[in-house]
């Protein structure tokens, strides 16, 4: 399974907190997977569709323990991707309209865009809000990988909604438009696992830090093998341009005619050629400083220089 199935049957799992918490959940879902058909004459069906069946069994349950709605759940398969799709119908029925009202779905002239604020006052509310949401449309990549967490909507009143109860609760949620949908998405693996505990995914957002660690600590370890490759790199280039001064030097004057101390220096770094600097002081009788080393080498590459 996927990281974002995991995801969705934990959330599916989720208790109320409080008697309003199922309607905010309910509305969420009819509003990003249900399709409302106006049949004339004030009638109307309701079709909801879901690629999981821990999804749709909630659905179902809410809407007859919610509204007592009659429901018809049909299972397809898709031709194309072999997988099945959930469909539960409503057909017209006495308190199907007053259950879209009581939802924020129909308003008093029809369809209402956005979401209605009654039904996110509290914030279990507003949770659960984000909660349906996420089962609706929801998309997590595998937390192993790069983080990457999106929620596709159809209008730009849903998508803004969603992010701004999102950004309510400190989560950065961004939109952006992507071809005909809406997308409310966010990069941050804190702000992914900050999402997944809002909404009651808890094990889940275990599983987001578990990883979200791990993934620092290599990537600081790989910062520091790279830092010191870099410097052992630098410290090789440094030392193969002192030996090629050194050689110069050594071919126009002749070793013996120079000064004791470039001598010394000279001897250090033909002896041990990887050494650092500081290194090549410790080799040395009696131990001589960084800085001493530093000062007696550039003497030698600057009788090198000299023409």
């Amino acid at each position: 399974m996927s990281f974002t199935t995991d995801v969705k049957e934990e959330l599916t799992r989720v208790a109320p907190t409080c008697s309003h918490c199922d309607k905010a959940l309910l509305s969420a879902l009819i509003r990003i997977e249900g399709t409302l058909f106006l049949l004339g004459g004030g009638s109307l069906r309701l079709e909801i569709s879901t690629d999981l069946p821990n999804v749709a069994r909630l659905v179902v349950k809410l809407l007859h323990g919610v509204y007592d709605l009659q429901t018809d759940l049909v299972m397809r398969r898709s031709v194309l991707h072999k997988t099945p799709n959930y469909l539960i119908d409503l057909p017209d029925q006495a308190g199907l309209s007053d259950a879209l009202r009581d939802l924020g779905v129909l308003g008093g002239t029809g369809f209402t865009p956005g979401i209605a604020e009654y039904l996110v006052q509290k914030r279990c509310c507003s949770a659960a809000y984000l909660r349906g949401a996420f089962l609706g449309s929801g998309f997590v990549a595998s937390p192993r990988g790069d983080f990457h967490f999106e929620m596709t909507m159809e209008s730009s009143d849903m998508a803004e909604g969603v992010a701004n109860l999102m950004r309510e609760r400190g989560i950065a949620a961004k939109v952006m438009k992507r071809r005909n949908s809406h997308i409310v998405y966010l990069k941050s693996g804190t702000a992914i696992s900050e999402f997944m505990a809002l909404v009651g995914a808890h094990q889940s957002a275990l599983v987001m830090e578990n990883e979200r660690v791990i993934k620092s600590v290599r990537n600081d370890v790989n910062r520091r093998v790279n830092a010191e490759l870099a410097n052992q790199q630098k410290s090789t280039n440094a030392s193969v341009g002192q030996i090629m001064a050194i050689h110069d030097v050594v071919d126009r004057y002749g070793i013996d005619s120079l000064p004791a101390a470039l001598q010394e220096v000279i001897r250090l770094r033909v002896a041990y050629p990887d050494a650092s600097m500081k290194e090549l002081g410790e080799y040395a009788d009696p131990p001589l400083s960084k800085s001493a080393v530093a000062h007696r080498m550039r003497r030698i590459e600057q009788l090198a220089a000299e023409k």
